[in-house]
């Protein structure tokens, strides 16, 4: 989509979306150490209800504490996989190593030509940051 000024605005047009026990302490934990920017979250006290994080790239993940009402109320907490796609991993891998991150995956060049590795956030939830953006074609 073009606006009037001619800047070219993208949508994200599919979000993962995850529940956790905890998910002020996963949202902490993507904002402080994965990068995420907060952009909405809505609930009282510990319990959130939704949450946006918006990736410094583009893209985003949709959050919650688990249980609840709406179309994800009965996901299991605590699980999932999701994979990032960023020009440059090599910032994100200093970061999260320097924070302690659990690693599962440790940087490394693939056949297909991502450069790619994976952690675990505290709660179990799989994270991958990649170079490989999608078959084209």
């Amino acid at each position: 989509m073009t606006d009037t000024a001619g800047t070219i605005r993208t949508r994200t047009h599919v979000w993962p979306t995850l529940k956790y026990t905890d998910a002020p302490a996963a949202i902490a934990f993507l904002v402080d150490v994965v990068g995420f920017v907060e952009s909405a979250r809505y609930g009282e006290g510990d319990r959130v209800d939704h949450a946006e994080l918006r990736g410094p790239l583009g893209g985003g993940v949709m959050l919650g504490t688990a249980g609840g009402d709406g179309p994800i109320g009965d996901l299991p907490p605590d699980t999932g996989s999701v994979y990032v796609v960023t020009d440059d991993p090599d910032p994100i891998y200093d970061r999260v190593r320097t924070a302690g991150a659990r690693v599962i995956r440790e940087m490394h060049e693939e056949d297909y030509g991502s450069r790619e590795f994976s952690i675990r956030d505290p709660a179990g939830v799989h994270w991958s940051f990649g170079t490989y953006p999608g078959h084209e074609g």
